[in-house]
Protein backbone atom coordinates (compact mmCIF):
# COMPACT_ATOMS: atom_id res chain seq x y z
CA UNK A 1 0.00 0.00 0.00
CA UNK A 2 1.06 3.54 -0.76
CA UNK A 3 0.50 6.08 1.30
CA UNK A 4 -0.86 9.33 0.50
CA UNK A 5 -0.62 12.70 2.26
CA UNK A 6 -4.34 12.10 3.31
CA UNK A 7 -2.83 8.54 5.16
CA UNK A 8 -0.62 10.46 7.08
CA UNK A 9 -2.40 13.96 7.75
CA UNK A 10 -3.89 11.98 11.32
CA UNK A 11 -0.50 12.14 12.66
CA UNK A 12 -0.31 16.01 12.45
CA UNK A 13 -2.80 15.52 15.62
CA UNK A 14 0.10 15.06 17.53
CA UNK A 15 2.12 18.34 17.20
CA UNK A 16 5.43 17.08 17.33
CA UNK A 17 7.99 18.39 18.45
CA UNK A 18 9.93 17.40 15.70
CA UNK A 19 8.89 16.32 12.12
CA UNK A 20 8.53 12.11 12.04
CA UNK A 21 11.09 10.53 9.66
CA UNK A 22 10.85 8.33 6.78
CA UNK A 23 13.64 6.32 5.90
CA UNK A 24 14.21 4.22 2.55
CA UNK A 25 16.57 1.46 2.02
CA UNK A 26 17.61 1.62 -1.77
CA UNK A 27 19.52 -1.27 -3.98
CA UNK A 28 20.14 2.24 -6.86
CA UNK A 29 20.69 5.15 -6.49
CA UNK A 30 18.01 7.43 -6.32
CA UNK A 31 16.79 9.93 -9.12
CA UNK A 32 15.41 12.64 -7.37
CA UNK A 33 16.91 13.32 -3.87
CA UNK A 34 20.06 14.64 -3.37
CA UNK A 35 22.83 12.71 -2.05
CA UNK A 36 24.60 13.57 1.57
CA UNK A 37 27.00 16.34 1.25
CA UNK A 38 28.56 15.51 4.89
CA UNK A 39 29.93 12.49 6.62
CA UNK A 40 28.92 11.40 10.05
CA UNK A 41 26.99 8.73 11.67
CA UNK A 42 23.76 6.96 10.93
CA UNK A 43 21.95 8.27 14.11
CA UNK A 44 23.36 11.85 13.58
CA UNK A 45 21.54 11.54 9.91
CA UNK A 46 18.27 10.67 11.59
CA UNK A 47 18.59 14.27 13.62
CA UNK A 48 19.54 16.10 10.41
CA UNK A 49 16.81 14.91 8.70
CA UNK A 50 14.37 15.92 11.66
CA UNK A 51 15.84 19.49 11.30
CA UNK A 52 13.94 19.32 7.91
CA UNK A 53 16.22 18.04 5.66
CA UNK A 54 15.99 15.76 2.88
CA UNK A 55 18.40 13.96 1.50
CA UNK A 56 20.25 9.89 0.40
CA UNK A 57 23.87 8.49 1.83
CA UNK A 58 25.85 6.14 1.10
CA UNK A 59 28.34 4.16 2.38
CA UNK A 60 31.37 6.75 1.93
CA UNK A 61 28.93 9.24 4.03
CA UNK A 62 29.52 7.10 7.12
CA UNK A 63 31.73 7.82 9.71
CA UNK A 64 31.07 5.54 12.48
CA UNK A 65 31.29 1.77 11.53
CA UNK A 66 28.14 0.86 13.29
CA UNK A 67 25.69 2.33 10.42
CA UNK A 68 27.86 0.41 7.54
CA UNK A 69 27.50 -2.86 9.74
CA UNK A 70 23.70 -2.96 10.69
CA UNK A 71 23.00 -1.56 6.62
CA UNK A 72 25.07 -4.61 5.19
CA UNK A 73 27.55 -2.56 3.38
CA UNK A 74 30.68 -3.88 5.42
CA UNK A 75 32.37 -6.29 8.02
CA UNK A 76 33.01 -4.79 11.86
CA UNK A 77 36.52 -4.94 11.75
CA UNK A 78 38.09 -7.63 14.27
CA UNK A 79 38.57 -5.82 17.29
CA UNK A 80 34.44 -4.94 17.27
CA UNK A 81 33.56 -8.50 16.69
CA UNK A 82 36.04 -9.84 19.41
CA UNK A 83 34.23 -7.29 21.92
CA UNK A 84 38.23 -5.80 22.52
CA UNK A 85 36.86 -2.17 21.93
CA UNK A 86 33.44 -2.45 23.46
CA UNK A 87 35.34 -3.32 26.78
CA UNK A 88 37.62 -0.56 25.83
CA UNK A 89 34.84 1.79 25.52
CA UNK A 90 34.13 0.39 29.49
CA UNK A 91 30.85 -0.26 28.13
CA UNK A 92 31.09 -4.10 28.92
CA UNK A 93 32.77 -5.42 32.11
CA UNK A 94 35.36 -7.43 29.09
CA UNK A 95 35.48 -8.74 25.77
CA UNK A 96 33.42 -11.97 26.17
CA UNK A 97 30.65 -9.31 27.49
CA UNK A 98 30.86 -7.24 24.30
CA UNK A 99 31.22 -9.94 22.04
CA UNK A 100 27.50 -11.42 22.50
CA UNK A 101 26.66 -8.10 20.85
CA UNK A 102 27.58 -9.29 17.79
CA UNK A 103 25.76 -12.10 18.09
CA UNK A 104 22.01 -10.75 18.22
CA UNK A 105 22.62 -7.74 16.70
CA UNK A 106 19.92 -7.27 13.86
CA UNK A 107 21.27 -6.60 10.44
CA UNK A 108 20.70 -6.25 7.02
CA UNK A 109 21.83 -8.64 4.04
CA UNK A 110 24.17 -7.52 1.62
CA UNK A 111 22.86 -5.53 -0.75
CA UNK A 112 19.66 -4.43 0.15
CA UNK A 113 20.44 -1.36 1.20
CA UNK A 114 23.55 -0.03 -0.95
CA UNK A 115 22.16 3.93 0.04
CA UNK A 116 19.69 4.76 2.65
CA UNK A 117 17.20 7.65 2.03
CA UNK A 118 15.62 10.29 4.76
CA UNK A 119 12.75 12.60 4.82
CA UNK A 120 10.76 14.49 6.82
CA UNK A 121 7.36 14.03 6.78
CA UNK A 122 6.18 16.86 5.27
CA UNK A 123 8.21 16.30 2.53
CA UNK A 124 7.81 12.67 1.90
CA UNK A 125 8.16 11.63 -1.83
CA UNK A 126 8.59 7.52 -1.03
CA UNK A 127 6.58 5.34 0.65
CA UNK A 128 8.85 4.91 3.56
CA UNK A 129 10.27 1.41 4.72
CA UNK A 130 10.16 2.54 8.52
CA UNK A 131 8.53 5.98 9.66
CA UNK A 132 10.73 7.26 13.17
CA UNK A 133 8.97 9.56 15.83
CA UNK A 134 10.58 11.53 18.65
CA UNK A 135 7.54 11.13 20.72
CA UNK A 136 6.78 12.47 24.42
CA UNK A 137 5.67 9.61 26.94
CA UNK A 138 1.91 10.78 27.01
CA UNK A 139 2.39 10.56 22.45
CA UNK A 140 4.19 7.09 22.71
CA UNK A 141 1.13 5.43 24.91
CA UNK A 142 -1.38 6.48 22.22
CA UNK A 143 0.48 5.12 19.23
CA UNK A 144 1.50 2.12 21.36
CA UNK A 145 -2.17 1.44 22.36
CA UNK A 146 -2.92 1.90 17.99
CA UNK A 147 -0.40 -1.04 17.35
CA UNK A 148 -2.31 -3.07 20.39
CA UNK A 149 -5.85 -1.45 19.81
CA UNK A 150 -7.33 -4.01 17.03
CA UNK A 151 -4.81 -7.06 18.37
CA UNK A 152 -4.18 -7.11 21.49
CA UNK A 153 -0.35 -7.38 21.05
CA UNK A 154 2.23 -6.90 23.37
CA UNK A 155 4.09 -3.92 23.60
CA UNK A 156 7.92 -4.65 23.28
CA UNK A 157 10.80 -2.57 23.49
CA UNK A 158 14.62 -3.66 22.23
CA UNK A 159 17.81 -2.04 22.64
CA UNK A 160 21.57 -2.75 23.54
CA UNK A 161 24.21 -0.90 25.37
CA UNK A 162 26.01 0.07 21.86
CA UNK A 163 24.75 -0.09 18.02
CA UNK A 164 21.65 1.22 19.10
CA UNK A 165 21.04 2.38 15.52
CA UNK A 166 20.41 -1.37 14.68
CA UNK A 167 17.11 -1.34 16.70
CA UNK A 168 15.55 2.27 15.45
CA UNK A 169 16.52 1.53 11.98
CA UNK A 170 16.92 -2.46 10.92
CA UNK A 171 15.06 -4.25 13.42
CA UNK A 172 11.60 -3.02 12.41
CA UNK A 173 12.13 -3.63 8.66
CA UNK A 174 13.41 -6.71 9.33
CA UNK A 175 10.66 -8.03 12.23
CA UNK A 176 7.39 -6.01 11.29
CA UNK A 177 7.27 -4.93 14.80
CA UNK A 178 6.87 -1.31 16.08
CA UNK A 179 9.89 -0.54 18.49
CA UNK A 180 10.52 1.91 20.75
CA UNK A 181 13.39 2.74 22.60
CA UNK A 182 13.74 5.71 25.60
CA UNK A 183 16.16 8.52 24.55
CA UNK A 184 19.34 8.61 26.57
CA UNK A 185 20.58 5.32 26.42
CA UNK A 186 22.74 3.65 24.54
CA UNK A 187 26.44 4.68 24.06
CA UNK A 188 26.65 6.54 20.59
CA UNK A 189 23.44 8.25 20.80
CA UNK A 190 23.96 9.60 24.16
CA UNK A 191 27.75 10.72 23.42
CA UNK A 192 26.57 12.55 20.13
CA UNK A 193 24.06 14.12 22.56
CA UNK A 194 21.29 14.42 19.59
CA UNK A 195 18.04 13.95 21.22
CA UNK A 196 16.28 15.15 24.42
CA UNK A 197 16.32 12.77 27.29
CA UNK A 198 13.07 10.81 28.68
CA UNK A 199 11.62 10.95 25.02
CA UNK A 200 11.17 8.22 22.65
CA UNK A 201 11.88 6.72 19.26
CA UNK A 202 9.00 5.00 17.93
CA UNK A 203 9.82 2.81 14.90
CA UNK A 204 7.17 2.12 12.51
CA UNK A 205 7.60 -0.44 9.77
CA UNK A 206 5.97 -0.50 6.36
CA UNK A 207 3.86 -3.43 6.87
CA UNK A 208 2.30 -2.24 10.36
CA UNK A 209 2.25 1.44 9.23
CA UNK A 210 -1.41 1.36 7.43
CA UNK A 211 -3.20 0.16 10.28
CA UNK A 212 -1.86 1.86 12.88
CA UNK A 213 -2.88 4.89 10.54
CA UNK A 214 -6.34 3.91 10.42
CA UNK A 215 -6.66 2.62 14.31
CA UNK A 216 -5.89 6.11 15.09
CA UNK A 217 -8.64 7.54 13.48
CA UNK A 218 -11.17 5.30 14.92
CA UNK A 219 -9.95 4.80 18.26
CA UNK A 220 -10.27 6.98 21.23
CA UNK A 221 -6.91 9.63 22.42
CA UNK A 222 -8.11 9.86 25.42
CA UNK A 223 -9.29 7.14 27.37
CA UNK A 224 -12.33 7.60 29.45
CA UNK A 225 -10.98 6.71 32.83
CA UNK A 226 -7.73 9.13 32.07
CA UNK A 227 -10.86 11.96 31.98
CA UNK A 228 -11.81 13.98 35.16
CA UNK A 229 -14.82 11.96 36.01
CA UNK A 230 -12.18 8.94 35.42
CA UNK A 231 -13.04 7.21 38.85
CA UNK A 232 -16.28 7.45 38.23
CA UNK A 233 -16.65 6.01 34.72
CA UNK A 234 -14.76 2.91 36.27
CA UNK A 235 -17.24 2.73 38.89
CA UNK A 236 -19.84 2.83 36.76
CA UNK A 237 -18.45 0.12 34.68
CA UNK A 238 -17.63 -2.40 36.98
CA UNK A 239 -21.61 -2.05 38.29
CA UNK A 240 -22.39 -2.64 34.88
CA UNK A 241 -20.81 -5.61 34.86
CA UNK A 242 -21.39 -7.03 38.27
CA UNK A 243 -18.53 -6.36 40.07
CA UNK A 244 -18.93 -4.94 43.35
CA UNK A 245 -15.77 -2.22 43.48
CA UNK A 246 -13.34 -2.08 45.00
CA UNK A 247 -12.29 1.51 47.38
CA UNK A 248 -8.96 0.66 46.69
CA UNK A 249 -9.00 0.08 43.03
CA UNK A 250 -11.42 3.73 42.36
CA UNK A 251 -8.21 5.35 43.94
CA UNK A 252 -6.10 4.41 41.33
Amino acid sequence: MILTEKDVAILDKFEFDVQPVGIKFLAERPDKMERLSESMALCEMLKKAQEGNAFFASQENHTCEAGPYVLGLADAPEPFVSGRFGAGLKIFEDARSASRLYHYIPRMNKGVAHHIAFCPLDKLPFDPDVLILLAKTSQTEILLRAMSYRTGKMWSSRYSAAIGCAWVFVYPYLTGELNYTITGLGHGMRRRKLFPEGQQLVSIPFDLLPSMLQTLQDMPWVLPAFKPDGTEFVKRLLMELGIAPISSLLKD
